[in-house]
């Protein structure tokens, strides 16, 4: 993500102020669809608690599309596509949307790349025209790039190589995936950032970034109509280009537990372990509910202070500084639920790791209470209540699931999907997938900075 404008204008500032208090409701409001002739496909969900709209422009390419050799390619591209075209050379972009009192920026992920604008409504109109410009008219000038490909190296420095629980996860999702594509960095590796061309990026950008492989999401105080029209306006003459598919990269079946140890400057030991897990688009609509359901066992240990890992494992026995679980439902491919664990002074990164799998062992052997049951669902589902506060996270929502390919709606059948889940259901997906053939550890063992063998 290229840095922020971080001076809001005062007008901004207040609007944001307007949108905080609400109360949600467990529903979503309606979203309102209409794609162009050209492909594009427009949503708009409007909210008229305030003057304020966010404007987000969803392009279905990431990390997961690149070939080995060109990873990062997406991630740099983003940073480019702020780097200007001729009618709004350099950063005019940025500098315009802070003079109206918004702000803007971007994110890469392993299914998507994203450009959004938080903004007065009536202000959309500007901010619509120059995302189709740059969608279409980008630079791309050489001496850009070069500036650019340094800022992506500072950034792989400083949130990846100079912190070790980063370093470990990517560790862990490039053991744990041989073939499939969420084994690459978003941001890249090194190498193949240092090689990066001008070609390759206006390659990619002429590839991808084309009206049919594109959602405009707009959510906040608008009209539909308008901004249909709107958007027909802006963007409804660009001309649209077939995109070429990713040739479908079949996974190994993995026949054993796999084991990394890193040996890093680090403060303290550090232990990840991630399971190979189905996510609901890859998954036939009747068996869906295997995705919530392991979506609840991670609410199971890790929700909040009554959760398993913080009784058990941080305040009980007291051999965790901090215990974690996370498992993504909506990613494009399927992916890892992932168990990561900081020990206490005193205690090793294989306590953790014994205690982890005995966690593990206990929610294949014995069913969830349904008291426990009742708490994870509240907090899951009060969780997506209160997200619907912040505009920028429901237009999140909308992009990202209609860029995996779940489609908008998903959203209106979450609530009811977590409801159904049963505690023999949160058994068996623990006994289906959390086994010793899917699974994937990585420790990290701390050592001396200066024992590192100098280049």
């Amino acid at each position: 993500m290229r840095h922020m404008i971080d001076r809001l204008s005062l007008r901004f500032l207040l609007l944001l102020a307007l949108v905080l208090p609400h109360t949600a409701s467990a529903e979503p409001p309606p979203v309102f669809t209409r794609t162009l002739d050209n492909g594009l496909k427009v949503l708009v969900q409007p909210d008229t608690r305030a003057p304020v709209a966010v404007q987000q422009l969803w392009y279905g390419v990431g990390a997961a599309h690149e070939s080995p050799g060109q990873t990062g390619i997406s991630h740099a591209l983003e940073h480019m596509m702020f780097r200007g075209t001729e009618r709004y050379p350099g950063e005019s972009f940025s500098h315009t949307i802070a003079s109206r009192g918004g702000r803007d920026n971007a994110f890469t992920g392993r299914d998507y790349t994203a450009y959004y604008q938080i903004l007065s409504s009536d202000q959309l109109a500007i901010a619509m025209e120059m995302e189709a410009d740059r969608m279409q008219n980008l630079l791309l000038a050489e001496a850009d790039l070069e500036k650019e490909l340094e800022v992506v190296k500072e950034e792989r420095r400083l949130r990846t190589e100079d912190r070790p629980e980063s370093l470990a996860f990517e560790q862990l999702q490039a053991t744990a995936f041989q073939n499939h594509p969420y084994g690459q960095p978003v941001i890249g590796w090194m190498s193949d950032i240092a090689q990066l061309d001008q070609q390759q990026l206006r390659d990619w950008q002429r590839r991808w970034y084309t009206p049919s492989n594109a959602r405009l999401v707009v959510v906040g105080d608008v009209d539909p109509e308008q901004i249909f029209e709107m958007a027909e306006e802006h963007f409804g003459a660009i001309p649209n280009r077939e995109t070429t598919p990713v040739p479908r990269r079949q996974e190994p079946v993995q026949r054993g537990a796999r084991n990394v140890s890193m040996h890093i400057p680090a403060q303290t030991e550090y232990l990840l372990i991630g399971y190979k897990t189905p996510v609901m688009a890859q998954l036939p609509k009747k068996q869906r509910w295997e995705a919530y359901a392991l979506s609840m066992l991670t609410s199971i240990l890790d929700g909040g202070n009554a959760s398993r890992l913080a009784k058990r494992l941080v305040r009980d026995r007291k051999i965790a500084a901090s215990a974690s679980a996370s498992y993504s439902l909506y990613s494009a491919l399927n992916s890892l639920l992932v168990l990561d664990a900081t020990p206490n002074p005193g205690h090793t990164a294989e306590e953790m790791e014994q205690a982890l799998l005995e966690e593990i062992a206990d929610l294949q052997a014995n069913p969830v209470s349904e008291a426990e049951l009742q708490r994870a669902r509240a907090q899951v589902i009060a969780h997506m209540v209160y997200a619907q506060d912040s505009l920028r996270h429901r237009a999140y929502m909308i992009g990202m699931l209609e860029t995996n390919g779940l489609g908008w709606e998903i959203e209106q059948q979450l609530v009811a999907g977590y409801q159904a889940v049963t505690a023999t259901q949160l058994q068996e997906v623990a006994q289906r997938y959390l086994t010793d053939h899917a699974r994937t550890t990585v420790t990290i063992h701390p050592i001396d900075v200066t024992a590192i063998p100098t280049p």
